[in-house]
């Protein structure tokens, strides 16, 4: 067997920080689904099936499109509906990783970190210890899959399942995969089951967030994958904006996951060392080259072939803008957040079943509270 299209610049798989559960034996409880969404109501109708099924409470993060005022929840359904608005009202630390991106091209003004950590400390606050974090794009294809996640939380710290349907992949790796190149899924945020207790981590804002999630001190935090579930299909190459959006989370996760795929015991953090980075981004600058030619060597007429093209070039030149310098200098700040982040999950109360008294909890002092629907008694 040949040597496998682009390899030498990119590892197309991280299967073997994995251990991977073909078939499990036993259900474990799932005590809430938390989903993050920006999209019509419309969109949650699979996690409400997969609520009712597990019989556990649904946890929806709004903003943007989605209004939670318009959802219709069937009786019976525990849930808490969350209007989030301005994050910055929020009762999240001020994390160093995202100060280091402000007022930078590297900036992000998404909110999906933030949903994801707000998830985290509503499941302290209600006295959850295993929630699933599902995307309103995904669908899983039985309950059973789910539960038989969430008994794997007893020996592992996240459980992820195999993403089926359309690839879960950045814009790069679609294009790396769509021309000949080995293109798997890592587990990601999209189907995860947590444990919420363990080793508290959180979601940095930034491309790959759940990959840093998912890191302990030196490499991947017990880890495993089980069961199925389908992403809904979506163009990857509609606008170049997402590559470049994406580039520099692809970069760190890329460049971190390639020495944990080593093997050789120095973990993660290797990368704080800026001589790592000069290699790793011609690493990257050579990978990033290689994929936009093969897609110059498609036929005139492959589809999207020229957005391909546009969203690579993008990808390169967000590329240009990255320094070694200012990877060592993010992971610098990812550690320190990660343990700014413990002390402040560590001081959120256990306050069991009320939404009133977690509702305050989740905002910052003084701040306004959030709009919320919710069927628990408060």
């Amino acid at each position: 067997m040949g040597t496998e299209v682009g390899s030498e610049h990119h590892h197309g798989s991280h299967r073997d920080l994995i251990e991977v559960y073909p078939r499990v034996a036993k259900s474990g409880r799932v005590d809430a689904i938390v989903v993050p969404t920006i999209r019509h109501p419309v969109w949650l109708s699979h996690a409400i099936r997969l609520a009712i099924a597990l019989d556990c409470p649904l946890v929806t993060l709004h903003s943007k499109w989605s209004k939670p005022d318009l959802l219709l929840m069937p009786a019976g359904l525990q849930f808490i509906s969350v209007d989030i608005g301005n994050v910055a009202r929020l009762n999240l630390p001020d994390f160093a990783t995202t100060a280091l991106l402000r007022g930078t091209p590297f900036a992000r003004a998404t909110d999906l970190s933030a949903k994801r950590n707000t998830g985290l400390l509503l499941a302290r606050l209600m006295g959850w210890r295993r929630i699933v974090f599902l995307d309103d794009d995904i669908e899983v294809g039985g309950h059973e899959e789910v539960a038989h996640a969430a008994a794997l939380l007893d020996s592992y710290d996240a459980v992820g399942m195999h993403i089926g349907g359309y690839p879960d992949n950045s814009v790069v790796c679609h294009a790396h995969r769509l021309t000949g190149g080995h293109q798997e899924s890592f587990v990601g945020g999209g189907a995860l089951a947590v444990e919420t207790t363990r080793s508290p981590s959180f979601f940095p804002n930034i491309y790959n967030e759940d990959w840093f999630y998912l890191l302990g001190e030196k490499s991947v935090r017990p880890l495993a994958v089980t069961g199925m579930v389908k992403q809904r299909p979506y163009d990857p190459f509609d606008r170049p904006m997402r590559a470049r959006d994406q580039e520099l989370g692809d970069v760190l996760a890329e460049g971190v996951y390639w020495l944990l795929d080593g093997g050789e015991g120095t973990g993660w953090r290797a990368a704080a060392d800026p001589a790592y980075w000069v290699g790793a981004l011609a690493r990257r600058g050579d990978f990033v080259k290689d994929v936009l030619r093969r897609v110059r060597e498609l036929p005139p007429g492959a589809t999207n072939r020229r957005a391909m093209e546009e969203s690579l070039l993008a990808a390169l030149g967000r590329l240009n803008r990255i320094t070694p310098r200012f990877c060592v200098e993010y992971l610098e700040a990812w550690a320190a957040d990660r343990d700014q982040w413990a002390d402040h999950f560590a001081g959120i109360p256990q306050l069991g079943p009320s939404v009133a008294d977690a509702m305050k909890w989740l905002v910052r002092p003084g701040a306004q509270q959030l709009r919320q629907w919710t069927s628990f008694d408060s």
